[in-house]
């Protein structure tokens, strides 16, 4: 099985993408989960051929990523990305902001937000559906971009799958846009809940371990300052623990 990075792959069949292993939300420190497990594993393997780095958890099970890591992450799909041709980026708030971003340098195509929620950040669970809370006018200068054109959402985490479903689904009804591509910073190994419809392209920076993932625009949120953040996302990159307190 070849190993990728930054693999495409189109929706039609792509709900999980390649790994060895998929966890769940634990840090992996025992061996291998019991054989029928590994027959998911092997399926979701064979589905993709995009590959995924080990990191370590830190102590408090989560992993850290620094924003060179998720720079590198996007920069990796620029390529690809300017061969699809989008007309705008559609970023998904507030995680696909800084990502979203991060591809304009490269891609050079202006930038529409909307604000999907699926986490309840009060309760830090995830609601029975995805609420929108903001989306963009079609009638303003960007937004006349959309109808007709070639679209790229852009998030930082394809988890359940079901807020990118949403937001393609939303997109196709509302605004009818000629073309669909998702870009995600991660993609985490796991069964996905939410369905890409047929003909939406996909693109993952990298495939990742089903744990909870920090983020350094986050940072705050988890207590720590951006420069203990930055350290942490160090430390699970290398493999050794981290202790996150």
């Amino acid at each position: 099985r070849s190993q990728l990075k930054g693999a495409f792959v189109p929706a039609q069949g792509c709900s999980f993408l390649g790994s060895t292993m998929v966890s769940d939300q634990r840090p992996d420190t025992a061996k291998c989960a019991a054989d029928e497990d590994r027959a998911d594993e092997d399926q979701v393997a064979k589905q993709n051929p995009a590959g995924k780095k080990q990191r370590c958890a830190a102590s408090d099970g989560k992993v850290y990523f620094s924003y060179a890591q998720v720079h590198a992450a996007m920069s990796g799909l620029s390529e690809q990305l300017l061969a699809w041709k989008p007309d705008v980026m559609v970023a998904i708030g507030g995680g696909g902001f800084i990502p979203a971003r991060m591809l304009r340098t490269e891609l050079k195509v202006p930038i529409l937000a909307v604000s999907l929620e699926l986490y309840d950040d009060e309760t830090k669970t995830a609601r029975m559906k995805v609420v929108k809370k903001q989306w963009f006018d079609e009638t303003s200068g960007v937004g006349k971009l959309v109808r007709g054109k070639r679209v790229l959402i852009v998030d930082e985490v394809d988890d359940t799958r079901a807020t990118l479903e949403y937001c393609v689904r939303e997109l196709q009804e509302t605004n009818a846009p000629a073309a669909i591509a998702v870009a995600v910073v991660h993609n985490k190994l796991k069964p996905k809940k939410g369905v890409l419809p047929e003909g939406v392209d996909y693109f993952a920076g990298e495939d990742v371990e089903n744990l909870w993932n920090c983020y350094p625009w986050d940072a705050a949120a988890y207590g720590n300052s951006i420069f203990k953040h930055e350290e942490l996302a160090r430390q699970c990159e290398s493999g050794v623990e981290a202790a996150a307190q």
